[in-house]
């Protein structure tokens, strides 16, 4: 009897447990396509995020997070407000249920639910906040906001583990294996990642001050080397910019010829120039073929009618010069700025240009007052020079100072700056600190919440339909916040008008829906010679490996073209060896800046140029190896592209010989073994001469290029006299190296 009420026992808690799980299991909500599957528990936290074809887990689940959240500046809801600190507060979601294609979303604490639409595809699976249900009489009928409040709502938050790479610009956390990513659909959704302990949390929110309801966000997880497939599937389903489509363009990887004064009159010589350079692609900043001078003129984009008398035809023509040269046109321009000279600045300021801060006039201001009162505590007002100018009706303003305490203040003001109209205006008048580049302080930046940056769009795209193939966005932070919103829309607004759709972009700066347009990272503004090298190891060397785990290149230039003089020992074959080569190493190009008085005044200008043409040509053709690039990321270990005795290129590294010629910075030199011999490289950094060395003629030769060997004397007995201008090539044989950087060290220059 005993054991027959045990094993009944004993089956009812089978019985019950069985029940109890299935129970649970059916209020679980599963979400899920042939690679994932998603599953949430009914208090909305997370459970399980799967990688189906192995079965592994892509999520870390002992934290408990819930999948939403909604986030309030203030307690909205009474008894809410009353019975917590009004502060910032983020309230978590704590129910969930499916209905269709839709999920109903509740939170702790606030009477309204959300309701978020799923869209389950092979590729990924998108989320989509619609809008909120407010519950019945949550609010009171006097109640004076449109409910529900909402600063923010979270509609996707998943803790990811943590995997070799991360991409925090495209928001993907990889391996060899697998890829999870929480890609934005649309421009509107701010996508980011907190990082903690193992993981990270992948999240995407709609923010109000942005755009509230319809903002969407994808889930993906599949095979890495899949990623981009599927990425470019949501582009195409959801009409965004083809950014996997431009970094698989060959062109995207190759280096670009840029130019800043590129005319109809002098474009054979830059062509002279760009193909020496081996370059494919040809770089044109918008000074050079529009009127005014630099930033100045910004947002005016007229065409500069003495160097292009019939405007766009003449660059169009220009245009298709350089294309018929074989290299590819690109615009280079700062689509956000607006030069001070404009006519969107004087003599009337634009009503859409941005503003920084707003006061009110405490008294009136009269046509000539020098000090201007105002309501507000001015504390905190950016004091740089140049960027102190207050926007009052038609009028730019100058300050001096301000004083923050009462009565408030600016002080030593002058009128009408920048040519603009002096006015009056009353007690009460509203009025705003002017948003002036701070790069400079010639140009001011557009109010991104106005339609002005569409209006200079239309501007920018009429000029690219001449002919440009791919597009530089300059300035791209110089907008209003919120940054992480209005850097990838500004550049969109031009983008989208573009036709056809740019082979590649470059921009300043980037936020996430930016990866869509910017299938190659930024460029370095001009590293003097003398630093070139340690800025390279600092900055792009440091950035690329980076960039290469968002699936994208970055630009090593851009590079500043420098004369040798007395200050300076100017742009060095080996300075472009350094840059190119560590370029080369993350398969990403650079570009340089030019100057054609400068490439006829440097005397080592043909040797510069070999340089970028070899190392072009070896990115054209693939041909370095992954074990060559991987010795390449070596920053200390330098390297030299050879052409051997036949014409094909070589690999070598090479070491420096420092204090040639006892100190002297007129020739440069490094060593590298062939085989069994040393070779030398060396050149004139400034001009030529010849160079008396304690060497043995009878076990050194001179090439002029490797295999072509050039003739050169005895000194006396255990010296010779080589000539030194341009690159030359000193083989040793049954010599050390240490002999050899002796002999050189020893070495003595004769002018």
């Amino acid at each position: 009897m005993n054991a027959f009420r045990y094993w009944l026992t004993a089956a009812i808690v089978i019985i019950m447990s069985w029940t109890l799980n299935t129970t649970s299991a059916q209020k679980n909500i599963v979400i899920e396509n042939d690679q994932l599957q998603l599953v949430i528990g009914d208090n909305a936290i997370t459970k399980s995020l799967v990688y189906k074809p192995t079965n592994e887990e892509c999520l870390i689940a002992h934290d408990s997070i819930p999948i939403f959240s909604v986030t309030q500046e203030r307690p909205y809801h009474n008894e809410i407000k009353l019975a917590h600190p009004n502060k910032r507060m983020t309230f978590k979601a704590n129910s969930i249920r499916r209905e269709g294609n839709k999920l109903v979303v509740g939170f702790e604490l606030v009477p309204y639910d959300a309701v978020i639409r799923i869209k389950e595809t092979p590729d990924y699976i998108a989320f989509t906040f619609e809008d909120f249900i407010i519950h019945p009489n949550a609010y009171p009928t006097w109640f004076g906001i449109t409910p529900p409040p909402a600063t923010e709502i979270c509609f996707l938050q998943l803790p990811i583990r943590n995997r070799k790479n991360f991409g925090e610009w495209l928001n993907v956390s990889w391996d060899d294996k697998i890829a999870v990513n929480v890609l934005g659909t649309d421009q509107y959704a701010r996508i980011d990642a907190d990082e903690r302990n193992g993981y990270r949390i992948l999240r995407a929110d709609a923010v109000k001050d942005v755009r509230l309801r319809d903002v969407g966000a994808a889930l993906i997880v599949t095979n890495s080397e899949n990623l981009l497939d599927k990425i470019a599937q949501i582009e195409e389903d959801y009409n965004l910019p083809k950014g996997v489509k431009s970094r698989r363009d060959c062109q995207t990887k190759l280096s670009y010829y840029w130019s800043g004064n590129v005319n109809l009159q002098n474009l054979d010589q830059h062509l002279k120039y760009a193909k020496m350079g081996g370059f494919r692609n040809f770089m044109i900043y918008y000074p050079a073929f529009l009127a005014g001078s630099g930033y100045r003129n910004l947002g005016d984009y007229d065409y500069n009618k003495s160097l292009f008398p019939n405007g766009k035809d003449d660059l169009q023509s220009m245009l298709k010069k350089i294309e018929g040269a074989g290299l590819i046109p690109g615009l280079h321009v700062l689509h956000s700025h607006i030069g001070r000279d404009s006519r969107y600045v004087t003599p009337i300021p634009d009503h859409r240009l941005n503003m920084l801060r707003y006061f009110t006039l405490a008294k009136p201001l009269s046509m000539d007052d020098t000090e201007i009162y105002v309501s507000k505590n001015p504390v905190e007002t950016n004091l740089a020079d140049g960027t102190r100018v207050l926007k009052i009706g038609s009028e730019l303003i100058s300050f001096e100072s301000f004083t923050t305490i009462a009565p408030y203040k600016f002080i030593g003001c002058k009128r009408g700056i920048d040519k603009t109209t002096i006015n009056a205006q009353p007690v009460g008048y509203t009025f705003g600190l002017l948003d002036v580049s701070e790069f400079g302080a010639t140009s001011v930046y557009i109010d991104q919440d106005t339609d002005l940056q569409d209006e200079v769009a239309e501007k920018i795209a009429d000029i690219y339909r001449a002919g440009f193939k791919y597009i530089y966005f300059d300035g791209s932070e110089g907008v209003n916040d919120p940054f992480w919103f209005h850097v990838a829309s500004a550049q969109h607004k031009v983008f989208k008008r573009l036709e056809p759709q740019p082979l590649f972009a470059e921009g300043a700066a980037k936020t996430h829906f930016s990866w869509h347009m910017l299938s190659g990272g930024n460029a370095f503004d001009v590293f003097p010679p003398e630093t070139l090298k340690e800025e390279i190891r600092k900055w792009p060397s440091e950035e690329a490996p980076r960039m290469q785990q968002d699936f994208t290149r970055i630009n090593f230039g851009w590079l500043g073209y420098v004369v040798p003089n007395e200050k300076t020992i100017g742009t060095q074959p080996d300075m472009l060896e350094f840059v190119t080569s560590r370029a080369a190493a993350w398969d990403c190009p650079v570009s340089i800046q030019t100057n054609i008085s400068k490439f006829e005044e440097h005397p080592r200008t043909a040797d510069n140029f070999e340089v970028f043409r070899r190392w072009e040509e070896a990115r054209v053709q693939n041909w370095l190896t992954d074990a060559q690039k991987k010795d390449l990321q070596d920053l200390q270990q330098e390297h030299i592209l050879l052409l051997d005795e036949k014409g094909k290129m070589e690999l070598q590294p090479y070491h420096q010989i420092e204090h040639v010629a006892h100190g002297s910075k007129e020739v440069r030199a490094f060593i590298f073994q062939r085989g069994a011999d040393m070779y030398v490289v060396y050149w004139h950094t400034s001009g030529s001469g010849k160079m008396k060395l304690p060497l043995d003629k009878s076990k050194v030769q001179l090439f002029e290029k490797l295999g072509k060997k050039e003739s050169f004397k005895s000194a006396q007995k255990g010296s010779i006299v080589i000539p030194v201008s341009n690159r030359r090539y000193l083989k040793a044989t049954n010599m050390s190296k240490d002999q050899l950087i002796n002999a050189f060290g020893e070495a003595e220059i004769i002018n």
